[in-house]
């Protein structure tokens, strides 16, 4: 679990996850503050780093569509 790229890959998510977050968040809007939420949290809950880089990789697309809707 402890693995560098695993924790890169948390690192790098949650950080993404905080700016969509505050985004959702100054615009009221529940979409981008619930894909931040789930972006900061699911790192810890990912055993190996390729689910950790596949679900973030999603989310963010996710993200990516969803954030002025």
């Amino acid at each position: 679990m402890f693995q560098p790229s695993n924790i890169i890959a948390g690192l790098l998510f949650s950080i993404i996850g905080i700016g969509a977050w505050r985004y959702g968040k100054a615009l009221d809007r529940w979409k981008p503050v619930a894909i931040g939420l789930a972006l900061m949290i699911y790192p810890y809950f990912t055993p190996w780093a390729w689910v950790t880089w596949s679900v973030g990789a999603a989310l963010c697309v996710t993200l990516w569509f969803h954030h002025d809707v």
